[in-house]
């Protein structure tokens, strides 16, 4: 059968790569590209005609909709690279001989942890006492390191500031 007699078109001879060469395979509705490189295409297109808005709007000195609409579509096919900038911080600290001795007391130690009773290195495994201290498996419970945390009297704090005292009104007397 002869495709110009019948009207139909020729299906395609096989697979069309993408025109912008990303490895993926395009199609006719896509202008011959991928759907990723046809979105990022019209984001840009996008992107163009807000900044030739933009522009406009600065030249003219107007804020009004209507008469932006020429200048956009006069510069429908500018491109205008857009580059977002984001502010750091950086803090310099000096290396050497400058830093104050109350500074370093401040300085937590950086070495391994160990346990504050025994000396030995607890590392990940390592239990925080209430009275602020680290200790290994053993001497983990208050009774084995002498801890100087008054658990009584948190307690009762706690069990106090749960529980507030109710006292009704008293009523008048008939």
């Amino acid at each position: 059968m002869d495709h110009d007699k019948t009207g139909c078109q020729a299906p395609p001879e096989g697979p069309i790569l993408c025109i912008n060469n990303c490895g993926f395979f395009g199609s006719a509705a896509t202008m011959n590209m991928c759907s990723k490189c046809h979105k990022d295409m019209l984001l840009k297109q996008e992107q163009a005609k807000l900044a030739a808005s933009s522009i406009g709007n600065i030249m003219n000195g107007s804020s009004s909709s209507t008469e932006n609409e020429p200048v956009v579509a006069a510069a429908a096919n500018v491109e205008i690279p857009v580059i977002s900038v984001e502010p750091k911080t950086f803090s310099v600290q000096p290396l050497f001989g400058s830093v104050s001795e109350g500074s370093e007391e401040a300085k937590p130690k950086d070495g391994p942890k160990r346990c504050l009773s025994c000396n030995k290195r607890v590392g990940l495994t390592g239990f925080n006492c209430r009275c602020g201290n680290l200790f290994c498996a053993v001497h983990r419970y208050s009774d084995k390191h002498n801890c100087p945390f008054d658990y009584r009297t948190a307690a009762r704090d706690a069990i106090a500031k749960a529980n507030p005292v109710v006292k009704a009104e008293k009523l008048d007397k008939i």
